[in-house]
C-alpha cells in the first residue's frame, strides 16, 4: 500500500488554494497530471561556481531527473548554500551549520514528499545529510566523484601533495614557475579531492551508513559509470517514497558503528569525527567521542590510498570499490543493517571480488595495522582529542617535548620561519584559539607546517596539538579537537612555552605537566575572557556551537521537527 503524498497537502487541494499551489509551477511547462499524485521529489543542488568540487553538478542532476520521470515521479531541482571548502573565509566549517538549517527548511516548507542530496565538497555532504535527518523523508545521497588523479613531472599526485610541494617551495626545491604548474596539473577534471580527504571520507562515510547506492564512493566524477549511478538514484529514489523508507529507518546505530569501522580501514578524515557525531545528533542515534576508539579497535588499514597510502580513490574503484572492500571485513560489519536500495548491507557486498590487492589488501594481511581514530584524554584535553594513527609517525606515538606555544593562527604565522624561534624537533607545537568559537568555525589549520629551519635539517615530522581541525588530505602526528577549547575556557589556553607535555598513543593519554597550583596561579593572572560578536551569524555561532566533542553543532538544532506543515500560505 502506498503511503499518502506529502505533496499532496500542496497540489491536491481545491479551491483557491490549490489553485495558487498549481498555477504557478505550470509556467514552467509541467502538465497538470504531474499534480495528480507523481511523488514529487527534491533534488537538492549544491552547484556553485564558487565550489569547484560541485561544478558539473547542473549535468549530474539532468540524469537523476531521468531516473525519477522513468520511476513515474516528478522532479523539482532546488538550490541550498553551497560550500566550497577551497575558496570560503575563514573557514567552511563556519557556516556547515547554517547550510543545514538552510537544506533542513528547504525541503520542510516545500511540497516534497523525497529528496536526492547532491553532494561533494567537504562540507557540503555533511550540512545536506544534517538537514535531511531534521525532516526525515525518504532521502538518498548522490555524491559528486572524486576528480581523476593529477599528473606533474612523470608522477601522479592528489591533493596530499600540496604539503610536500609547500614544503619543497619554502626549501628551493621548487620554482615558482614550477609550483604554478603543478597547480594546473593537480586538479584537471570536475570532482572533489582524488585521494581519502574529507570530501571523499564523506562520500565513503554515507555509502557505509546505507544512504547511497553502492559504488557511490569512488566512481570518478569525470567517469561516465558516475552518471549512471545518478540515473539509478533517481528511479531508486520514487521507490524509497513508496515504500516509505524514511532516514530513520536507515540511519540505526548499527549503521553508526558500521560506518566507524569502515572509515577505520579506508583511512578516512578526522573530520569524520566530527561530522558524524553531528548527524548522529540530529537524527538520534545516542552517539559518543570514544565510540570512534572502540569501533576502530582491531580494524586495520585496508585501503593503500593517500594521505595513509600510496594511491588515488580512482584506484579503489578499479580495484574494486567500497563494497569489495566492506566484504573484506564483513565478520566485523552489521550486515543486517537495511539501505537505500532496501537490500542489507551484506547483500550489497556479497561476491564483491578485489581486483588489485596491492590497493585493496585482505582482513588477514592488511596494508597498515594501525588504522582509524585514537581518542586521547588527559587534563590537556579533559573531553577528548583525536590523532590519525594510519597518518602520523610510529616514532611519536610516544613522546615528551617541550611545547612552543602560538597564541593564534596570526602569531604562528608572524614566528614559525623566525631564526629566532626556539624550536627543535624534539619541541611540541601548540596553537590556541582555532576552535568552533576561537577561530570562530575550527578552520583545517591543525597540521602546522614545521619550520624552515627544521625542514633544511631533514625533519619530516612533529608533534602538534590544537583544538583545531586538519585537512582530511593532511598526514602528520597530529593531536586535534582538544576539547574544551582553549576559546572556552579548555585548559589549552593557560599553555605557555617550555610546559611539557606527554603523548602516549598506546594509552591513550596526552597530559600537560603543570600542577594544580601553577594552573590557579596562571588562571589568576590571566583570567579567561570568552570570543563575543555583536551581530550577525558569526555572534550566533559562537553563542550556540557546542564543542568538537559532540560534533560542534548547535545546540539548538539537535534533533529535528518532522516535516509536518499544517499552515497554508495564502
Amino acid at each position: 500500500m502506498k503511503p499518502n503524498l506529502r505533496s499532496q497537502q500542496w497540489f491536491g487541494k481545491t479551491g483557491k488554494d490549490g489553485f495558487i499551489y498549481r498555477a504557478w509551477m505550470k509556467n514552467q511547462g509541467i502538465p497538470d497530471d504531474y499534480f495528480q499524485g507523481k511523488p514529487v521529489i527534491g533534488i537538492c543542488n549544491t552547484w556553485s561556481e564558487l565550489t569547484p568540487c560541485n561544478a558539473h553538478f547542473r549535468e549530474l542532476a539532468e540524469f537523476v531527473k531521468k531516473g525519477i520521470i522513468e520511476a513515474g515521479g516528478f522532479p523539482v531541482e532546488f538550490p541550498v548554500m553551497s560550500l566550497g571548502e577551497t575558496l570560503i573565509k575563514p573557514t567552511a566549517m563556519l557556516y556547515r551549520n547554517l547550510a543545514s538549517m538552510d537544506v533542513e527548511e528547504s525541503i520542510r516548507a516545500n511540497p516534497i514528499d523525497g529528496v536526492v542530496l547532491m553532494c561533494g565538497c567537504d562540507k557540503t555532504t555533511p550540512s545536506l545529510v544534517m538537514g535531511a535527518c531534521s525532516v526525515d523523508l525518504p532521502t538518498l545521497v548522490i555524491s559528486g566523484g572524486p576528480m581523476m588523479k593529477g599528473k606533474f613531472k612523470g608522477k601522479e599526485i592528489g591533493t596530499s601533495d600540496v604539503w610536500r610541494f609547500a614544503e619543497a617551495y619554502k626549501l628551493g626545491e621548487l620554482s615558482q614557475k614550477e609550483f604554478i604548474e603543478a597547480e594546473a596539473c593537480m586538479a584537471r577534471t570536475p570532482g572533489h579531492c582524488a585521494v581519502m580527504g574529507t570530501a571523499s571520507t564523506m562520500a565513503t562515510m554515507v555509502e557505509a551508513l546505507g544512504l547511497s547506492l553502492p559504488q557511490n564512493a569512488a566512481i570518478p566524477a569525470a567517469d561516465v559509470r558516475r552518471k549512471v549511478l545518478a540515473q539509478h538514484s533517481g528511479r531508486r529514489i520514487v521507490e524509497m517514497v513508496n515504500e516509505d523508507l524514511k532516514m530513520s529507518k536507515v540511519l540505526t546505530r548499527q549503521a553508526f558503528e558500521n560506518a566507524i569501522r569502515v572509515n577505520a580501514a579506508t583511512g578516512g578524515s578526522t573530520n569524520f569525527v566530527i561530522h558524524l557525531l553531528a548527524i548522529a545528533g540530529r537524527i538520534g542515534v545516542d552517539l559518543h567521542l570514544d565510540d570512534f576508539d572502540k569501533f576502530s579497535l582491531n580494524i586495520p588499514l585496508l585501503a593503500n590510498i593517500q594521505p595513509s597510502g600510496a594511491h588515488f580513490m580512482e584506484d579503489l574503484y578499479y580495484a574494486g570499490g567500497l563494497p569489495a572492500l566492506m566484504n573484506q571485513m564483513k565478520e566485523h560489519l552489521h550486515t543486517s543493517s537495511i539501505t537505500v536500495n532496501g537490500k542489507t548491507v551484506g547483500e550489497n557486498i556479497a561476491d564483491t571480488p578485489i581486483y588489485d590487492p596491492s590497493i585493496i589488501s585482505s582482513f588477514d594481511e592488511p596494508f597498515k595495522p594501525d588504522s582509524g581514530i585514537a581518542v586521547v584524554r588527559g587534563n590537556l584535553a579533559p573531553q577528548g582529542a583525536v590523532l590519525k594513527p594510519s597518518a602520523a609517525s610510529p616514532e611519536l606515538f610516544k613522546h615528551r617535548g617541550k611545547a612552543v606555544v602560538f597564541e593564534n593562527i596570526e602569531d604562528y604565522h608572524a614566528r614559525i620561519d623566525s631564526p629566532e624561534l626556539e624550536i627543535d624537533e624534539t619541541s611540541v607545537m601548540v596553537l590556541k584559539n582555532v576552535g568552533p568559537k576561537g577561530y570562530p568555525g575550527m578552520a583545517e589549520v591543525g597540521n602546522m607546517g614545521i619550520p624552515k629551519k627544521l625542514l633544511e635539517k631533514g625533519v619530516k615530522d612533529m608533534v602538534r596539538i590544537s583544538d583545531g581541525r586538519m585537512s582530511g588530505t593532511g598526514f602528520g602526528t597530529v593531536i586535534l579537537h582538544i576539547s574544551p577549547e582553549s576559546a572556552a575556557g579548555g585548559p589549552l589556553n593557560w599553555v605557555q612555552n617550555g610546559d611539557y607535555i606527554a603523548l602516549d598513543v598506546e594509552s591513550r593519554s596526552i597530559n600537560w605537566e603543570v600542577s594544580e597550583a601553577e594552573l590557579a596561579t596562571r588562571k589568576l593572572a590571566h583570567p579567561f575572557v570568552p570570543p563575543s560578536m555583536p551581530r550577525g551569524y558569526v555572534g550566533l555561532f559562537i553563542d550556540h556551537v557546542e564543542q568538537a566533542d559532540q560534533g560542534a553543532d548547535f545546540d539548538f538544532l539537535k534533533g529535528g521537527s518532522g516535516s509536518v506543515v499544517t499552515r497554508d500560505s495564502h
